[in-house]
């Protein structure tokens, strides 16, 4: 029964805090990049705007950091605590960059509260050194924790005799073929969604009537940001593509609907997969996943049919994919459109079609970064240790996991109101035009 079964519940549990805690590391991550190009942009065109833009965001962004600290600690308890099997291996073989993580945390933590509170302490050029650490630390961050799970996708590094586990190699362990595609993903998207939430709430300001020309700067360098992340996104994203084809090929497979194993292979873009694994009303492009997995139309794809039916992913991930490429594709076109239209002078950048489209653009890119997670967990099951260890063999037997699954869903609910509602009053009774006018004040009291 559904009540008794703690592995569904502790995955139900893990995927509901990790659903809401990649929302703040997302942004606890890529904020801080257009915090320090904000202020750079303000040093070097002596442009009181830049320096707001960073005065603002700064102050949003340790709101979403305290909260990102609440969820982060409740995520790390939870693999502890349900799945206590697979920590028996990863606490010992993958210790290292969980330990590191905890120090870049620190280390983020604390040159924020100096760059937070030494406004107008120092020159400019020397306040702005203090934001480098924090970018630091949060990349970093997120780089150590996504060591983590490439560990889970390609575990290397030890060997497991008679259930011991020995000889244990962390920097092998630590450094997976998954880990370079894997790591630079998550950080390069967590720039462009970051870029995009930010230019979503100036296209916002602007749509409601707000003509400043703060808000028009903002827009300006965001979606310049956004463009360059984008396409660095899809570049990576086909890595990726690459990185499966050689390591996780029953992944790759399921994402595509893929299920014989061919040369010119077709990569399926929608549809519905009927039980005989035919694909209907689906958008079939003649030799593109043999070009996404090998970059040769030539070259052949393994299909599901060659893998054991114990071993294959769930094939409704097909859609997750879908969405993130799609949604990947969308972003990359609105800052595009916005820079042609800025440089070439042939079209209103801040016309209110395109506004509008920024401002879908900023929920968009955070749902593409939950689609592409829920793409990379549930497509490497069965396994929680790819080839090692399946996820129930390392769940937890306790009968109380639902009960648990209820209180942390009220924690995040409350959570997530306060949050909201704590950024929209702090932005909205502080507005860009007033702080520019006391700091102008400010500058001839000077």
């Amino acid at each position: 029964m559904l009540a008794n079964d703690p592995v569904i519940y502790s995955r139900a549990l893990m995927s509901l805090t990790f659903v809401f805690h990649i929302i703040f590391a997302t942004i606890g991550v890529g904020i801080p990049v257009l915090i320090a190009l904000a202020e750079w942009m303000g040093i070097c065109r002596n442009d009181s705007h830049y320096t707001l833009m960073a005065r603002r965001w700064t102050r949003g962004y340790v709101i979403t950091v305290a909260v990102g600290v609440v969820s982060g600690t409740a995520l790390g308890l939870q693999i502890n605590l349900l799945w206590p099997n697979f920590m028996r291996i990863a606490g010992q073989a993958i210790g290292l960059p969980m330990f590191m993580e905890i120090f870049a945390f620190f280390f983020e933590a604390i040159f924020l509260g100096i760059y937070m509170y030494t406004w107008d302490r120092f020159k400019p050029k020397i306040h702005f050194l203090f934001i480098i650490p924090v970018v630091i630390g949060a990349s970093c961050s997120a780089l150590f924790i996504t060591l983590v799970n490439s560990f889970m996708n390609a575990p290397q590094g030890f060997e497991i005799v008679d259930g011991i586990i020995g000889n244990v190699q962390p920097l092998k362990a630590m450094f997976t073929p998954a880990s370079p595609t894997k790591v630079s993903h998550v950080l390069v998207s967590a720039y462009l969604t970051s870029a995009f939430i930010i230019a979503g709430s100036a296209a916002y300001a602007l749509l409601k009537g707000k003509r400043h020309i703060y808000y028009k700067k903002v827009l300006n360098m965001t979606l310049f940001a956004a463009l360059v992340f984008a396409i660095a996104t899809f570049l990576i994203g086909d890595l990726s593509g690459k990185y499966l084809a050689k390591y996780q090929p029953e992944k790759l497979a399921a994402g595509e609907w893929h299920f014989e194993t061919m040369s010119h292979a077709p990569l399926i873009v929608g549809g519905i997969l009927t039980e005989k694994h035919e694909v209907k009303y689906g958008w079939k492009i003649p030799f593109a996943l043999s070009v996404l997995a090998h970059g040769n139309p030539n070259r052949e794809v393994k299909g599901l049919n060659d893998f054991p039916a114990d071993e294959i992913p769930p094939l409704w991930i097909h859609y997750t994919f879908d969405a993130m490429v799609g949604i990947g594709g969308y972003l990359t076109s609105i800052p595009l459109l916005f820079i042609l239209a800025f440089w070439f002078r042939k079209g209103n950048p801040y016309n209110k079609l395109l506004l509008a489209a920024i401002v879908i653009g900023g929920p968009l890119a955070m749902f593409a970064i939950e689609y592409g997670w829920v793409y990379a967990e549930v497509g490497r099951q069965p396994w929680i240790l790819r080839g090692y260890m399946k996820t129930q063999q390392g769940a937890t037997t306790s009968e109380h996991v639902g009960l648990f699954f209820v209180v942390f869903l009220a924690l995040y609910v409350i959570l997530g109101i306060s949050c909201l509602r704590v950024l929209m009053r702090m932005f909205k009774n502080n507005t860009p035009e007033d702080e520019l006018k006391l700091l102008n004040k400010e500058s001839a009291l000077k």
